[in-house]
């Protein structure tokens, strides 16, 4: 009998434990979408109910950073300028800059858009992302924010995302009601899909392949099998199924390359995308739908002294002033585009910088 006690009391004190355990993976789980973002409720202007988010609205996710808010809200008009279909904007930023998003947005006349601020937490991407001092911009936590849509609390099935260097010339509803091919989880813009640009990107030496973001020397991106001829993407602009995404584990996906990167240093901020377009090259590769070209005309930003016509740029929908040259600063091309959607910053904050200007 008392043989018979003590294994009773064992296995009691096991049931215990492996409750415990339990309760801790559930715990663990139900929270972990809660580390990476905090929503500021308060800074909401309308709270849609589920049937009209997925039935009549038009979700786009945008970053705000304390130093290029006045781009994002530059973003923000230009797209609700250009449309009669109602959009809401999930805007991304880090503590620093709440305050300064709403202010920009109240005291401007962006006060009357659907947006919801989410405080994004840089704590996810710790040994994730390495210092890299030849393009710190491109380290910034919230170019990352593009990994984890799923984990923003949003209430749609499908959204698109925009950087903050873009400017909407087209109905933003025609972009989002684009139609994903069966298991894709979203649709980017091919770099060899425009032939109006060829001329300017060689004339830049910007790289359109893969060979411009891998380093095809390491072996685990041999064994990728990526020819690294293979047309690149530019993930600055696309819409994604939120729902697909979490099926795939997209986000876990792109987790395990930016560690593995961490770890081999297969890709750096110096090659072509910088660190976070890379893990998105890889997980989509060949897995993506393609957009209209005229949806992404990019690479405004690569150099002062390359132009497009301007009868092109007319018929762009989408323009984007990706790379070093921003509009707001002096010497991007074609800045007139940009500045025409730009709202002063009721703080003084963002200001523009011309040839006539102190700053």
């Amino acid at each position: 009998m008392p043989l018979l006690k003590k294994i009773n009391q064992v296995l009691v004190v096991l049931l215990v434990l492996l409750a415990c355990l339990l309760l801790h993976s559930s715990l663990k789980a139900s929270t972990q979408q809660k580390k990476v973002y905090r929503q500021s409720h308060r800074f909401a202007a309308v709270d849609l109910q589920p049937r009209e988010a997925e039935t009549d609205v038009v979700p786009v996710i945008i970053c705000a950073s304390e130093e290029r808010t006045g781009a994002t809200m530059a973003t923000i008009n230009s797209i609700i300028s250009n449309t009669d279909a109602s959009v809401f904007f999930y805007i991304v930023t880090l503590r620093d800059a709440v305050k300064i998003a709403r202010r920009y947005i109240e005291k401007t006349k962006l006060k009357g858009i659907q947006y919801k601020i989410l405080e994004f937490n840089p704590m996810v991407l710790r040994g994730k992302v390495k210092p890299d001092s030849s393009r710190p911009d491109l380290l910034h936590p919230l170019n990352f924010v593009r990994f984890y849509l799923p984990l923003l609390g949003i209430s749609h099935r499908r959204a698109i995302y925009v950087d903050d260097d873009v400017i909407v010339q087209g109905d933003i509803k025609d972009l989002y009601d684009i139609k994903l091919k069966a298991g894709h989880v979203a649709a980017f813009a091919s770099d060899c899909d425009l032939p109006s640009t060829h001329e300017m990107v060689r004339s830049i030496g910007m790289q359109t392949t893969y060979m411009g973001f891998l380093d095809y020397r390491k072996q685990e991106v041999k064994d990728l099998g990526i020819n690294p001829s293979e047309c690149s993407f530019n993930p600055g602009v696309f819409v994604a199924d939120i729902k697909e995404w979490k099926k795939q584990k997209i986000t876990k996906q792109l987790e395990k390359w930016m560690e593995e990167n961490f770890r081999q240093n297969i890709y750096s901020s110096a090659m072509a995308g910088g660190v976070a377009t890379p893990p998105m090259l890889i997980v989509f590769h060949d897995k993506y739908t393609t957009l209209d070209p005229l949806w992404h005309v990019r690479h405004l930003g690569w150099s002062p002294d390359a132009h497009y016509s301007e009868s092109f740029l007319q018929e762009a929908h989408l323009l984007h002033w990706n790379g070093r040259f921003k509009p707001w600063n002096y010497q991007a091309v074609h800045s007139h585009l940009w500045e025409k959607w730009f709202i002063p910053d009721p703080s003084g904050r963002f200001t523009l910088t011309r040839p006539n200007s102190d700053k």
